[in-house]
């Protein structure tokens, strides 16, 4: 068997953390900045878990995780 390939896309948005959850940056912070005040851009430079309604199909994506 050939060994799994993982979806490049999901491996550069989620990792693993030390108690196996999975970890991701917030969306909204790429572009339209001046419209946003200050405390929602600060906000959004904070990671955050991963919805337990995605975990499941994250895994699917990395096996290796």
């Amino acid at each position: 068997m050939p060994k799994m390939k993982s979806n490049r896309g999901a491996a550069k948005r989620f990792r693993k953390t030390g108690s196996g959850k999975l970890a991701r940056m917030r969306a909204y912070k790429s572009h339209i900045l001046t419209k946003k005040n200050r405390k929602r851009k600060r906000r959004l430079r904070t990671g955050t878990v991963a919805a337990d309604a995605d975990v499941k199909r994250v895994r699917r994506m990395l096996p290796g995780t």
